[in-house]
């Protein structure tokens, strides 16, 4: 075997890692617990894995929207607390209200956001930032910082309930997949992204609508994280403000990096998202199952995020 067909052969392996590296690992991850770890071929231990990962991939689905324009959205976390904290305000007058008011919510707090990065001008990590500080704090101040149960029966059934066999979150997560999927694939808004994303400059030379782009995209954000907030709630049955969606910004970036996202924009891989965020639990549980503890979890996580982000660099530097 001659040197440039070796040369060609790892330029292929090379191009093919960020398309497919991550359902490659999953793949693996899959076949190890099979193999080595009890029960987990069980029907009870993939409902609880799918129920787990499923909030994560509703607000990747946003995040990989938000970074597919070179943007960031750290306050996804919040808009879930928040969400979480009206839900139980409003519960009296109706299960319909308290979700309605609760995706108006995310709507607002998208469009701060929008208008902070596409009006103002300012850099994405900035002006979400702010949000995911105030956000919580909101949140926390409505709720009066209390943990509060929820014992409505039709939202309950969101988070705890079947259809087919198939818990209803689990549904909910794989119609707004294929609802973002479409968007991205089959509409002029999800051209318009990916151009704004790849050149905005260019795409504002076109006279394309830049900005109402950048702001779509942000409300969307918000309303798939309050989306995911509310379901939080009905899953484990109570509102916590200071708790729910903590930190779940970093699962999602994780989840959208690993998936084949570059971080420069122009490109939305949706169903790597999703693998993304499959594999990220995967490595959580099959570590707790090991008796490896949370921390060894983590650990994990950030090498494989580093291992991403530098197979994506390679890639593009060629």
């Amino acid at each position: 075997m001659t040197t440039s067909t070796l040369s060609a052969r790892r330029t292929d392996v090379r191009s093919w890692l960020p398309e497919y590296g991550v359902y490659l690992a999953v793949g693996l991850l899959v076949l190890y617990n099979v193999f080595f770890t009890p029960y987990f071929l069980t029907l009870s231990n993939l409902r609880i894995q799918l129920i787990q990962v499923a909030p994560i991939v509703i607000v990747a689905l946003g995040m990989a929207l938000v970074i597919g324009t070179e943007g960031i959205d750290l306050s996804v976390g919040s808009v879930m607390a928040l969400a979480a904290a009206l839900i139980p305000l409003y519960l009296g007058y109706g299960v319909v209200a308290a979700i309605g008011v609760s995706l108006a919510a995310g709507i607002a707090v998208g469009l701060i956001n929008g208008v902070l990065v596409a009006r103002v001008g300012l850099q994405p990590i900035v002006a979400t930032l702010a949000v995911f500080v105030g956000g919580r704090g909101l949140a926390v101040v409505i709720s009066d910082g209390q943990l509060k149960d929820i014992r409505n029966p039709e939202l309950l059934y969101l988070g705890s309930g079947d259809l087919l066999g198939i818990p209803v979150l689990v549904w909910i997560a794989a119609v707004l997949v294929a609802i973002v999927a479409f968007v991205l694939r089959r509409t002029v808004f999800g051209r318009r992204l990916l151009a704004v994303g790849g050149n905005r400059r260019a795409t504002e030379l076109a006279g394309l609508p830049v900005k109402r782009v950048l702001i779509t995209v942000y409300v969307v954000c918000a309303v798939l994280a309050s989306i995911a907030g509310l379901l939080s709630v009905a899953r484990i049955q109570s509102s916590d403000a200071s708790a729910v969606g903590l930190l779940i910004e970093l699962s999602a970036i994780t989840a959208v990096v690993v998936g084949g996202t570059p971080l420069t924009g122009g490109k939305v891989r949706i169903l790597g998202t999703v693998a993304g965020a499959l594999l990220m639990q995967l490595v959580i549980a099959t570590m707790i199952k090991h008796d490896l503890g949370p921390s060894t979890a983590e650990m994990a996580q950030a090498v494989i995020i580093l291992v991403a982000v530098y197979v994506a660099r390679e890639r593009k530097t060629r």
